[in-house]
């Protein structure tokens, strides 16, 4: 399937060819600097917000229903439910999947530490596997290695690390043949897609952060999403004090829960920008596309699109055995650059006591030291792009 296929098949608008072309001469900016982010929130998205204020409607209602439809429509997944950012869909969505406390959880230790506080948070146990050195998310071979070993595993927790999918063909087989859950982490894969079915959809639950500067952005914000309505019904009261979400909102509390509700405001933005995603997400390909040819010749390894995949490069992630002297580089010629993660998770101080702290996972801990990524955002110019590939290669030439 196309990337046009896949982004018009249910009717999501693509934004003016005028509206793209004004915001990216704005990132021509005087000092010749290029961020590693820059969110676009452009005007239809403050006009809903307007809209919203003027109702008087802030918090939880119409403008967030509305919001949970398309979302789980572009997901290809049957139901949604919004959250206040993409800790606390996690954390709804490992509740509403019926994790116990106690229970043990497989997930990446390369990753955003929320993909394991949440686990904690729900009352499991994370339990790292290693990671592929390729495509940096979850080695199907060592889950299967940990599950011989172990006879308490509830659930997985792959990650869709960058804008990348996780193997999930793989993870959900051997899922299958554990009777396990699988919540998908795409809070940084909005888009993304293993043979044209977005992430979304693949497992159990999915979660997606809409931080500042994840794909789409609602300031912040989550969203779970399911084709499972026990889950969605579960994760819809978890969010609302527990509520019974076929009363209409009463005062009748079933459950225990959190308020992790998201506003109308960040939906009104939430909307506005998924329908603007698709030309987000091409406009990261392409500039993807022109670092991989710009830079192929050069001694750094640049990123996997595995044959079938859809990446949408939430970032743009190289690796080199000397990343500080890169970033040095690149500093110097006014590019901002991150690192992502510099620490793995099991590593972090928080994790001393959990039980797989002291696991050696060699492909992860390699990531950790090796890894730097571009700025990739859709705001890029032509002329950003360039003095990128020319600061890299400035650098390999000295």
């Amino acid at each position: 399937m196309t990337d046009t296929n896949i982004d018009t098949e249910i009717g999501i608008d693509t934004g003016t060819e005028a509206e793209t072309n004004q915001r990216t001469s704005e990132t021509d900016r005087v000092d010749g600097s290029v961020s590693i982010a820059d969110p676009d929130i452009g005007s239809d998205a403050m006009q809903r917000v307007q809209s919203v204020l003027e109702s008087g409607m802030l918090a939880d209602g119409p403008e967030v229903r509305a919001f949970e439809e398309s979302f789980a429509a572009y997901c290809g997944a049957d139901r949604a439910v919004a959250t206040s950012n993409g800790t606390t869909a996690l954390h709804t969505a490992l509740e509403a999947v019926g994790l116990e406390e106690g229970d043990a959880v497989i997930t990446s230790p390369f990753s955003f530490v929320a993909s394991a506080n949440a686990i904690r948070l729900a009352g499991g146990k994370p339990v790292f596997a290693d990671i592929d050195p390729e495509t940096y998310t979850l080695d199907p071979a060592d889950v299967e290695r940990i599950l011989a070993k172990r006879d308490d595993i509830a659930g997985l927790v792959p990650v869709h690390l960058y804008g990348l999918a996780a193997d999930m063909d793989s993870l959900c087989a051997i899922a299958d043949d554990h009777d396990l859950f699988v919540v998908e982490d795409a809070c940084q894969a909005h888009g993304a897609a293993i043979d044209g079915d977005r992430v979304g959809a693949l497992g159990d639950a999915a979660c997606f952060s809409f931080y500042p500067t994840k794909n789409m952005t609602t300031g912040e914000g989550g969203m779970v999403t399911t084709n499972r309505d026990d889950v969605a019904d579960r994760a819809a009261s978890f969010v609302n004090h527990g509520r019974d979400v076929g009363d209409g909102g009463s005062y009748e509390h079933v459950a225990l829960g959190h308020n992790y509700r998201l506003t109308s405001l960040a939906a009104a933005i939430g909307r506005a920008q998924l329908e603007r995603l698709p030309e987000f997400n091409r406009a990261r390909r392409t500039h993807a596309a022109y670092y991989d040819d710009q830079l192929d010749s050069l001694p750094l390894e640049t990123p996997t699109e595995p044959a079938g995949y859809r990446h949408v490069y939430h970032q743009y992630t190289v690796r080199t055995e000397n990343r500080e002297a890169l970033a040095a580089t690149l500093d110097d010629h006014n590019v901002d650059t991150g690192v992502y993660y510099e620490t793995p998770i099991h590593q972090q101080p928080a994790y001393e006591t959990v039980s797989t702290a002291a696991a050696t996972l060699p492909n992860a801990e390699r990531a950790a030291k090796t890894v730097l990524s571009l700025p990739v955002h859709p705001t890029l110019s032509e002329r950003d792009r360039r003095t990128v590939v020319e600061a890299v290669r400035d650098h390999y030439s000295q």
